[in-house]
């Protein structure tokens, strides 16, 4: 198995930059939905994100500046576009409040394991490969239920794969939440709790 890359305590990489400007596109996409519902552009800055993504991640690995910051910045602007896109669909009714809301649950249920790990000297779990698998179905579907928002052959198709992406996307991510509670059970359970006043290695 291959070692991760060396982390740094950098701000000011290159790679942290696309990560910024991927957060700064989320209070954009949601007023193009939500204000003029210019749905096309909306598209456009949510591609715009899948793009940076993946370029901000390879850039990192290339030039050696993976990042704790950017490691930090990359599942936080996943969530927050996947929270701007429930609320819009949500509130043009392209989908029901009872989905919009339990996608976010699923957040808060990992927020609340924090100070748990917070005990044991930790801060967060790796990523599993089931959460990257959820995010990838939601930010798929995503853009499909907003052109399955119309009329025609070409919507009707949209709306078929998007809610096939989505419920995909939403059975992985809560999948992949109970999964992180239990690894952070079974970690509570095997881990001496840390001292107070120790110092992280």
């Amino acid at each position: 198995m291959a070692a991760d890359p060396p982390r740094t305590t950098r701000v000011w990489t290159l790679p942290n930059g696309l990560s910024m400007l991927r957060l700064a596109g989320v209070p954009l996409f949601l007023w193009l939905v939500l204000g003029p519902e210019a749905d096309v552009w909306a598209l456009v800055v949510l591609m715009a994100s899948g793009a940076t993504d993946w370029l901000d991640g390879y850039l990192a690995r290339k030039w050696d500046q993976v990042t704790v910051l950017g490691q930090a910045l990359d599942p936080i602007a996943d969530r927050l576009y996947i929270l701007a896109a429930v609320v819009g669909l949500a509130m043009r009714d392209v989908i029901p409040w009872w989905l919009a809301v339990s996608l976010p649950l699923r957040d808060v249920l990992l927020w609340v394991l924090v100070p748990l790990l917070r005990t044991r000297g930790y801060t967060a779990l790796p990523v599993h490969f089931l959460g990257k698998a959820a995010t990838f179905n939601l930010l798929y579907a995503f853009p499909l239920l907003f052109l399955g928002d119309g009329d025609g052959t070409v919507a009707a198709l949209a709306q078929v794969l998007g809610w096939a992406f989505a419920t995909w996307g939403i059975a992985l991510y809560w999948w992949a939440g109970l999964l992180y509670a239990w690894q952070v059970r079974t970690l509570l359970a095997t881990t001496e709790p840390r001292r107070r006043g120790a110092v992280d290695a």
